[in-house]
């Protein structure tokens, strides 16, 4: 590992112009002893140099840095309307890199040590009533026989099961055989689980079914997905199952932004949660493996409670 600077000396004697070198090393060190993926380097490469420049507005680097300059480094990300992920990401990578120079001797403190990540709560998913959950369906009857068909069925087994839309895709024909009453999913980490099918997906299943032949590739009659498709991975992608979803919401008359497979999902555990499912069951459902994740919906819940209240209480209002 290359040294660029020696143990004992001052922060403000390290660099004078841009903290590049021991970011190159860091990034190095990632390379070699993490065997980062190069997606991850350049992320991080990009990340540090972001932050470098920040730093360079108060006449500072990365290596002259004090806890108040991350601080507002760290404000100044959630100023800028980045997404969660990409302000955290951004966080770690400052983090991991301070990690390092105060390993290597560089510096003789951690100024992101002390400094904390801004405070804000978690976005709530966006959800769909069960009559516009109905609307969709509905528009997606008006088209062609075929397409309508296919199109309700995703809709029935994706609000009826809860399943990701990966999960769906990868459904394949011997899924649905003999008319069942639960589908064996096969979800993240290679988890099986049994998910559930109302008559209303059922009977949806079985139209789609008659239909079927006509989405085959030519040539392809073995093809094994219940969705199959002409493209090269011979069966619907997720991408054109949102688009589909888009259309069938803008004919609805609802904003497609609020329309996609994993706002389904989010209205399967939302409404089970409402009609007295306990969390426990919803997150068997979901293939949660961290009851965390699922707890999310309770909120969801709980605030749709809160203004159904403001709106119906008379003491409430006003």
């Amino acid at each position: 590992m290359r040294h660029v600077a020696r143990e004992g000396r001052r922060p403000s004697d390290q660099i004078t112009v841009t903290a590049a070198p021991q970011i190159e090393a860091f990034l190095e060190m990632m390379a070699v002893e993490r065997a980062a993926a190069r997606n991850t380097l350049t992320a991080y490469g990009k990340d540090l140099a972001d932050a470098d420049e920040f730093l360079k507005g108060r006449g500072l680097d990365l290596m002259r840095a004090a806890a108040p300059d991350l601080e507002s480094y760290f404000a100044h990300l959630g100023q800028l309307g980045l997404s969660p992920a990409t302000a955290s990401r951004r966080r770690a990578a400052v983090r991991q890199f301070f990690r390092f120079v105060l390993g290597e001797g560089w510096r003789r403190d951690d100024p992101s040590r002390r400094v904390d990540a801004p405070k804000a709560r978690a976005s709530l998913p966006k959800l769909l009533s069960t009559d516009e959950i109905a609307r969709l369906a509905s528009v997606a009857e008006a088209k062609d026989q075929g397409a309508a068909a296919r199109l309700v069925c995703m809709i029935e087994i994706l609000y009826a099961s809860g399943l990701r839309v990966s999960e769906l895709t990868s459904l394949t024909l011997c899924a649905v055989a003999r008319d069942p009453a639960f589908l064996i999913v096969k979800g993240k980490g290679g988890k099986e689980r049994l998910v559930p099918l109302n008559s209303h997906a059922r009977e949806a299943v079985k139209r789609y079914l008659a239909l079927r032949p006509q989405f085959l590739p030519k040539g392809d009659a073995a093809n094994p997905w219940l969705f199959p498709s002409r493209g090269a991975s011979r069966r619907l992608t997720p991408r054109r199952l949102a688009q589909l979803l888009d259309e069938a919401a803008a004919d609805a008359g609802i904003d497609p932004a609020r329309v996609s497979p994993h706002v389904l999902r989010h209205a399967f555990a939302t409404h089970l949660l409402e009609g007295g499912a306990d969390l426990r069951t919803v997150q068997k459902l979901l293939g949660h493996a961290d009851i965390a994740t699922t707890q999310i919906y309770t909120h969801v819940a709980t605030d749709r409670l809160r203004d159904t209240l403001v709106r119906a209480h008379p003491l409430a209002k006003g």
